[in-house]
């Protein structure tokens, strides 16, 4: 059996008491010390979503082991851009280290402890910004390892520092310099993928884009930073089927099956960015997609 898990967990909730539950279950499996709770407020011309608010905070009332719980809800809808990224500065301005997962990506067992170990080892390496949970190489592997590096930040379960986190600036002032300078191509070498996130950084500085991830990435990149993923995929999106009518069956990315990872870890005697798996996943992804995965994946919130 393994350990009582000591890093802090931050949930992040709305309004999906279904998906809340199932998340809640597995977060009560593990059986975190310390559990943060962020909730955003209804939006008032939502009918029912009051409602569904409120039975998505019940869920967390049933914490029946011993541990803090810290809640942080807001009356009032505040949108996902500054309710999440508020939600992460409150939490690493309290603790160093965290793991973060919302309320439709339902982690594997072996997700907590993947993430614990790997804070631990790489907590004072700069160049590592982050853990995830995530793989979409569907298959793909070019080592044994049980993680690779990638630029990619993705976020459906993840992990993290203070020390990585303060570098995010939710209004990304640092863009212009960086657009004007033509720093992304250093970056990426690639004009589709220089253009798509030209295009996408350019929304989200303009705030036509009520997100908060976009800046996560850009602010990992401009630290030259690197993400751990994990050689088989640790979480699963679960939100796009509950309650959505228009996102029903149209991603590949929709409850991927997850998969225990072995311990202990092997970890690669490199810290090297493994070009390969992020080629494949920005044109699975990202670049060459006409209606990017990120998008299908706000607009579920929405769609209900």
């Amino acid at each position: 059996m393994h350990k009582e898990l000591t890093t802090p967990i931050l949930f992040l909730i709305f309004n999906r008491p279904e998906t809340t539950q199932l998340v809640f279950n597995e977060i009560r499996k593990a059986k975190p010390t310390k559990l943060f709770i962020v909730a955003d407020g209804p939006r008032e011309n939502i009918p029912g979503e009051t409602e569904k608010c409120r039975a998505a905070r019940e869920v967390t009332n049933q914490v029946d082991w011993d541990c803090e719980v810290i809640k942080n809800y807001s009356d009032m809808n505040m949108g996902c851009k500054r309710r999440v990224s508020s939600g992460l500065d409150w939490v690493f301005d309290t603790v160093e280290e965290a793991i973060i997962l919302e309320d439709d990506c339902l982690p594997h067992r072996t997700f907590f402890r993947f993430c614990e170990e790997l804070l631990e080892k790489y907590r004072h390496d700069q160049r590592v910004m982050m853990i995830s949970g995530n793989n979409f190489q569907f298959g793909r592997k070019r080592t044994d390892y049980s993680y690779y590096f990638s630029r990619f930040s993705h976020i459906w379960g993840w992990a993290s520092w203070r020390r990585a986190w303060k570098y995010y600036d939710v209004n990304m002032k640092l863009w212009p310099e960086i657009r004007d300078g033509g720093w992304l191509n250093d970056w990426l070498g690639d004009k589709k993928s220089v253009q798509y996130w030209t295009r996408i950084f350019e929304k989200v500085y303009k705030r036509k884009i009520d997100t908060w991830d976009y800046q996560w990435t850009f602010a990992c990149w401009v630290q030259n930073g690197l993400s751990i993923l994990p050689n088989v995929n640790l979480v699963s999106n679960i939100g796009f089927g509950f309650d959505a009518v228009h996102t029903k069956g149209q991603s590949k990315f929709n409850d991927m099956k997850t998969e225990p990872v072995v311990f202990p870890l092997s970890h690669p005697k490199y810290i090297l960015r493994d070009s390969v798996a992020d080629a494949f996943n920005d044109r699975s992804m990202f670049s060459t997609q006409p209606f990017p995965i990120r998008a299908i994946n706000k607009l579920k919130r929405f769609l209900k």
